[in-house]
């Protein structure tokens, strides 16, 4: 019984946050580093298998939520280059976690699915998915969602200067002639999300108060939302506190 009141208590209280909301002030891009699975699953008594698969489940609940907040663009941060690192026997089941969120993201029918981070750090296997996922929901008008998996960003700060330096060259500059009229407009075209708006809002779950590299470069003038749940403890109640919070905040861009 207290636990039924409780979540009643919680689901009013989202209500009546929500009804507060003004979604044309809301951010339209809004970056989530979705963190604390192994927390999670370990604070649950369950496996580092189970942490991951429960925080893949949470990514459609948060995607509504975004659908009813206005909400244009989401950026993912699935998998890092850092990740990439960790034993086989914790990266295997990790990647094919990935792998079916991704696919069940492109197959939902609602979504855009865009992949943001290198590629060439991944399986074969992952590519592949990631390309078909593209494919599937290319011509889609709902939310456009970034899955960053094999994502760092001083990678993608790297893989853009490479990929502007190799466009200059094959239109016969000299490095010198880059160097002159280089702007950092000019490095923000060869972005993984060129083309996109930088985010407005950047969430980070499980209490950590860091970026850890995500989206560098477009973060710049980024709000910054630090919540102390695990990302599968995720609520709705959570994302409109951090949208609440934002609403309040005069963004300065640095002036």
């Amino acid at each position: 019984m207290r636990d039924r009141l409780r979540r009643l208590a919680v689901r009013l209280y989202a209500w009546r946050v929500e009804g507060r909301l003004d979604t044309d002030q809301g951010p339209k891009h809004i970056g989530v580093i979705l963190d604390g699975n192994r927390r999670w699953a370990k604070a649950a008594g369950s496996t580092t298998r189970q942490g991951h698969e429960a925080g893949a489940a949470k990514i459609r609940e948060l995607l509504s939520w975004c659908e009813e907040t206005d909400v244009e663009v989401v950026t993912l941060w699935l998998l890092s280059t850092d990740n990439l690192n960790r034993a086989p026997e914790e990266l295997t089941p990790l990647l094919s976690i990935v792998e079916g969120a991704v696919r069940g993201l492109a197959e939902d029918g609602r979504w855009r699915v865009n992949h943001v981070g290198a590629l060439d750090v991944l399986p074969e296997r992952t590519r592949r998915v990631l390309r078909e996922a593209e494919e599937l929901a290319a011509d889609r008008t709902g939310i456009l969602v970034n899955v960053a998996v094999g994502y760092g960003g001083r990678q993608e700060i790297t893989d853009a200067v490479r990929s502007l330096l190799a466009k200059r060259a094959a239109e016969g500059q000299t490095l010198e002639q880059v160097a002159e009229g280089l702007g950092v407009e000019d490095i923000s075209e060869h972005l993984y999300t060129s083309g996109q708006p930088d985010p407005d809002l950047v969430i980070r779950t499980s209490g950590e108060q860091r970026l850890s590299g995500f989206m560098l470069w477009q973060s710049a003038h980024s709000e910054y939302y630090f919540c102390e749940a695990y990302w599968p403890a995720f609520r709705k109640v959570d994302f409109l506190r951090a949208l609440r919070d934002y609403a309040a905040r005069h963004r300065r861009y640095g002036i």
